[in-house]
């Protein structure tokens, strides 16, 4: 029987139960509270998981289960692998990072972060205009952005948006108007949702992880 907890992120409070598989082939997913704060994990063999493309799919699934879960929930990410001895041995971990976590939570409440890459023609350069345009465009309907990341000659875009559940739909018609107004020379690539990675700063590392 599993005796350890891999753990997934951070919510408020909530007792939530999700159906979908978590890493390593776990079947139940909960949660774990500590004060103002619930962990959501599931039950893992071991405190060091494979790093294999289903397990990290897999890590990923159940953030996004946790991102719609009755209307949405705000969740501060964990990076893939953190699993911990005993469910004592993580509330030892949230007790001394619970300020951060708070203030993290505070920061993303109600948002979701939307994934934006636009790729241009090989044959010639996008107009600076055109490029600002967009940018732009989708910088106004929502609250925050990374750098632009042009690590090839044809991108033209490429950023993970902050954008605020309110904004959804709104930052979905802006997806829609560039793609209708440039979509013969440009390519968009949109995902998403995802839990805001970008945008929340928490290292919870293995040197916390002792007994308390």
């Amino acid at each position: 029987m599993a005796q350890h907890l891999y753990t997934y992120g951070v919510i408020e409070q909530d007792d939530l139960e999700l159906e979908v598989d978590g890493v390593d082939g776990a079947d139940r997913i909960y949660t774990v509270d500590y004060r103002t704060l619930s962990a959501v994990v599931s039950d893992i063999d071991t405190t060091d998981p494979d790093r294999t493309d289903q397990n990290v799919q897999a890590h990923n699934a159940v953030l996004q289960e946790v991102l719609q879960y009755d209307g949405g929930r705000s969740v501060v990410p964990m990076s893939f692998g953190m699993a911990f001895k005993n469910a004592r041995t993580l509330k030892g971990v949230m007790r001394g990072a619970r300020r951060a976590l708070r203030s993290g939570l505070q920061d993303i409440d109600g948002t979701v972060e939307l994934g934006v890459k636009v790729i241009g023609p090989e044959e010639h350069p996008v107009p600076e205009e055109v490029q600002v345009s967009i940018a732009d465009r989708l910088s106004a309907v929502s609250i925050g952005e990374t750098d632009n990341d042009l690590f090839s000659d044809r991108l033209v875009l490429n950023k993970s948006y902050l954008v605020e559940r309110e904004q959804r739909a709104a930052f979905d018609e802006a997806i829609d108007a560039i793609e209708e107004a440039h979509g013969e020379t440009l390519r968009v690539q949109y995902t998403g949702p995802w839990a805001p990675y970008n945008f929340v700063d928490i290292h919870i590392g293995a040197g916390q992880q002792s007994e308390r």
